[in-house]
């Protein structure tokens, strides 16, 4: 893993509004894989007492783009350029994990996959599973 690649990851989860209100954290790294957690609290719920389908989805699309953000060329970044999540059951608990696994590398699109399992009493269980495309931003592209 390169390692200031790790260090821009890292600060990339500090300064990105969104991620840092929401309270995403980073757990680990290795090339083409992240772990991320987030503590449940009431704000990250909807009407019915569920974690909203769109904090999910967040957890989901912005670990499967830090898997494949550590297998890019040094000065590149991926965007999201599509991205799928089914809903497998109601996330009710006190943390969600998110682990993604880019299981498609390529030069200017990368495929990921994504977990997210809720905590609830000591049990985790499969809550959402996500598939992203991600296109590799090179420098110049913009």
């Amino acid at each position: 893993m390169r390692e200031t690649d790790l260090k821009t990851l890292k600060e990339m989860f500090r300064r990105a509004p969104f991620i840092a209100d929401l309270g995403m954290e980073l757990q680990s790294l290795a090339p083409g894989d992240c772990v991320t957690t987030l503590a449940i609290e009431p704000r990250h719920l909807q009407q019915h007492g569920f974690v909203h389908a769109g904090v999910l989805a967040t957890l989901a699309d912005h670990t499967a783009g830090a898997a494949a953000f550590m297998l890019v060329s040094s000065g590149s970044s991926v965007l999201t350029a599509e991205f799928k999540l089914s809903l497998l059951r109601p996330a009710r608990g006190e943390r969600l994990r998110c682990q993604a696994k880019v299981i498609k590398p390529g030069r200017r699109f990368s495929f990921a996959e994504s977990e997210v399992f809720c905590e609830s009493e000591g049990e985790e269980r499969l809550v959402a599973k996500a598939s992203a495309t991600m296109v590799v931003v090179m420098p110049g592209d913009e």
